[in-house]
């Protein structure tokens, strides 16, 4: 069983950074391939980014590719992803997911466990 908590949402401009934080709870956390997603009302779930349970390799949405960037410290048990140049398109509620066999990391299915969220606005 993993438990998930994000952090560091918040209001943000245009074109400015936030970094979210996502602690696990678990001694196996580092067998885990973690990913994060959004939704923003009205909206499907999308995925944004995933990271292998090693921190190897890395994926990316096409929309911020180039702006996010994942990462994971497993001494900490902890995901993060750092947002730069946010749009005000980024707003939404981000959320944490994991899996132990992480087989399709892009889609929501594919994860077993997931965290509460937290919400990002960007203005314009």
């Amino acid at each position: 069983q993993v438990q998930l908590v994000e952090s560091g949402g918040g209001l943000v401009q245009a074109g400015g950074s936030l970094r979210l934080s996502c602690a696990a709870s678990g001694r196996s956390f580092s067998s885990y391939a973690m990913g994060w997603f959004r939704q923003a009302p009205g909206k499907e779930r999308e995925f944004v980014a995933a990271i292998t349970w090693r921190g190897g390799t890395t994926y990316y949405a096409d929309s911020v590719k180039g702006r996010f960037t994942c990462s994971r410290d497993n001494a900490k048990n902890t995901v993060y992803l750092q947002m730069n140049s946010l749009k005000p398109e980024d707003t939404a509620v981000y959320y944490c997911a994991a899996v132990k066999i992480g087989l399709i990391l892009t889609l929501p299915s594919g994860y077993d466990y997931w965290g509460q969220g937290t919400q990002v606005t960007v203005s314009s």
